[in-house]
């Protein structure tokens, strides 16, 4: 706080990025229709960690003037110092998603922004997000699945996310990418070369069965792409859609659930999100006890937010084909240096799911 002529003014703590002085976060919130005549006065730091991409602080705000309705606190995400270079995609995609997406989607599924850039020159990037803390919280503590009620709610905002980019006209165009037959050869070529090097890493812990399952895959890549290569029946995937990235109301909070951390999202088959979602993280009894109902409350959510011409035996194929894929994932995060306590629990859960769902017969 400083003091001229006897006017005082609250200023940025140093530690925060010009983003969030008072002028800047008035003008953001006027434009996000929450503040009219009142003004952001003074910023304050209430919480503030890291994750491996993003630094996240948590501002309490106060103001001066009339500011009925405006938010008391916000959720600032830059980028973690440490990556903020080798992990800059993580960013662009975040931003892009919350500035160029988000507008165009029903409320209530994500996290309201209120500003947001990337820099390409220097890669900074910054999102000023609604903060949910006080109204909402993640379903349980890591790795404990949710219960059967709120796995429901979850696969229904996911299905009701998927359903408001289903076959959108502006996939590939203005939304996303579309990648080639070329990228995705390409990409299977990188994978098959870290496959090589993880299992001479396991050695006799990958069984000789699952070392022909990837063999396998690896050969019938190009086949298993046609389902993505079609274009029908596909929408924006979030890419990481593990039950820790929803935030769901509290107790006696009337409102929605809603989905958050969105820097791997892209055009994908929407199974892709479910698969990795309850084959990848569910053991086999909890996944067995859930999985028939909540495939069946996401087919339901689709058809009633208009999707059509899927039918449920195509999301049961798409699913299957999903597992199948998502053995590719435990490879992916061991070559980026993910503990084992995260890919081998998630190898042993997606072999024991592909046993189940008889995946190996797509091959």
């Amino acid at each position: 706080m400083a003091r001229d002529r006897g006017i005082v003014t609250f200023m940025t703590p140093p530690q925060l990025p010009e983003v969030v002085e008072p002028a800047r976060l008035t003008a953001a919130l006027r434009r996000g229709g929450v503040l009219d005549a009142g003004a952001v006065r003074e910023v304050k730091v209430l919480h503030q960690r890291d994750t491996v991409v993003s630094h996240i602080v948590r501002l309490g705000l106060r103001y001066v003037g009339e500011s009925a309705g405006a938010p008391q606190s916000l959720i600032l995400k830059t980028a973690n110092s440490d990556f903020a270079k080798t992990l800059a995609d993580a960013g662009r995609q975040e931003v892009a998603f919350y500035t160029q997406l988000a507008p165009s989607m029903p409320q209530g599924l994500v996290p309201r922004c209120f500003d947001g850039n990337f820099d390409e020159e220097s890669q900074a990037w910054h999102l000023l997000l609604e903060d949910l803390t006080d109204s909402h919280e993640i379903a349980t503590q890591w790795p404990l699945p949710p219960s059967r009620e709120q796995a429901v709610a979850i696969v229904t905002t996911l299905a009701r996310w998927h359903a408001a980019w289903w076959d959108h006209p502006g996939l590939g165009d203005t939304v996303g990418n579309w990648a080639s037959a070329e990228d995705r050869a390409q990409h299977m070529e990188t994978f098959a070369g870290h496959y090589d090097r993880f299992a001479d890493l396991l050695g006799d812990r990958l069984s000789e069965e699952r070392r022909i399952l990837y063999r396998r895959l690896i050969e019938h890549s190009v086949r298993l792409s046609q389902r993505y290569h079609s274009r029908r029946h596909i929408s924006i995937a979030h890419g990481d859609a593990h039950i820790w990235n929803f935030l769901l109301p509290r107790f006696g909070v009337a409102d929605t659930v809603r989905i958050f951390d969105f820097d791997q999202w892209r055009i994908n088959v929407p199974t892709s999100d479910l698969a990795y979602m309850i084959a990848m993280q569910w053991y086999p009894e909890r996944r067995q006890a859930l999985e028939r109902a909540l495939l069946n409350r996401y087919y339901e959510t689709l058809i009633s937010c208009g999707v059509g011409g899927y039918t449920r035996g195509a999301l049961d194929q798409d699913y299957r084909l999903s597992v199948l894929w998502q053995i590719t994932k435990p490879v992916w995060q061991w070559s980026i240096n993910l503990p084992p306590l995260i890919w081998w629990n998630n190898l042993e859960r997606v072999m024991m799911a592909v046993e189940d769902l008889g995946c190996e017969e797509l091959l």
